[in-house]
């Protein structure tokens, strides 16, 4: 691996770190206008999807002058991993943003690299060393820091209800990780983010029509203007940034890398939302930080 193509590897988890950093921000000020969680989502896979099937039919003309077919496996596998990623991690993130607020939701989906470095470690008998125990103990002391303001408020249910919601969405990431980290290799970063995105979006709609029969277009504009935007914002440019970033380094490092979220979220969070993050929220988003870095260091030394 040259120094170039990690270095574009890292920009590129660095570029979609941002973007993702965006979404709260954009869920919050679409629920201002009543529109629910899998309704929000749909419209943005939904605005997404014919982008990514103009790339999708770019690809099938491509490999079949090529000659090259997935097999029955890989198709499996690109399905499974787009719905558990960009489906039900999403739909779970979004409801959590009903309960906490922005800031919050981005220091506690950070748990998901400690939940990497589990998997790894139970199905691929990856061995944890010493140092990223510690590192486990650091980012839970800062889940709990952050935790500390909010435990005694008068909406202590739906902190709990919004922390589970956010915590189930950061194991379904997970998997999505770590399960990418072996399929993108075998069939290609842009092959792999086109059709996973279009698999999600199957379950996305199914969803709604189950629940709303797909009642989405009676909403002000802002929230397709939200819409629009989030499909290509934080949608479309950061799901093929975070696969090619994920192919040049490595999930285990785009995770460290991607950990600047937070940073990212709680500056938004209070510039546009005026969320107010206090000095002991800081405090565990930094040890949250360092802990995440510390989990992947050791093996990326």
């Amino acid at each position: 691996m040259t120094r170039t193509y990690y270095w574009l590897g890292a920009s590129l988890v660095l570029f979609s770190a941002f973007c993702f950093a965006l979404k709260g921000i954009f869920i919050k000020l679409a629920f201002h206008y009543h529109i629910d969680a899998i309704s929000l989502l749909t419209l943005r896979l939904g605005i997404a999807l014919p982008i990514y099937l103009l790339f999708a039919v770019r690809l099938s003309v491509r490999d079949q002058s090529n000659n090259k077919k997935l097999t029955l496996r890989q198709w499996f596998w690109l399905g499974t991993l787009g719905i558990t990623g960009y489906y039900i991690a999403s739909f779970l993130n979004f409801e959590a943003f009903n309960y906490i607020s922005a800031g919050l939701e981005r220091i506690l989906l950070f748990t998901y690299p400690t939940f990497v470095l589990i998997i790894n470690a139970v199905f691929r008998k990856k061995k944890v060393t010493k140092l990223q125990f510690l590192a486990l103990g650091l980012t839970y002391s800062g889940i709990i820091l952050a935790f500390l303001e909010n435990i005694d408020s008068a909406q202590q249910k739906d902190l709990w209800v919004g922390a589970v919601w956010v915590i189930l969405s950061g194991i379904a990431y997970s998997l999505f990780l770590v399960g990418s980290d072996k399929v993108i290799p075998q069939v290609g970063a842009e092959k792999f983010t086109i059709y996973a995105m279009i698999a999600a979006t199957v379950p996305t709609v199914l969803h709604c029509l189950a629940v709303n029969h797909l009642q989405i277009w009676h909403y002000p504009a802002e929230v397709y203007w939200i819409g629009l935007t989030m499909a290509i914002l934080v949608t479309v440019l950061p799901t093929f940034a975070i696969t090619e970033g994920i192919k040049r380094v490595g999930s285990s490092n785009a995770s460290i890398i991607a950990s600047i979220g937070p940073i990212f979220t709680i500056f938004l969070a209070t510039s546009i939302l005026d969320e107010v993050i206090s000095w002991v929220q800081i405090l565990g988003t930094l040890l949250v930080l360092l802990g995440v870095f510390l989990i992947g260091w050791k093996g990326n030394k």
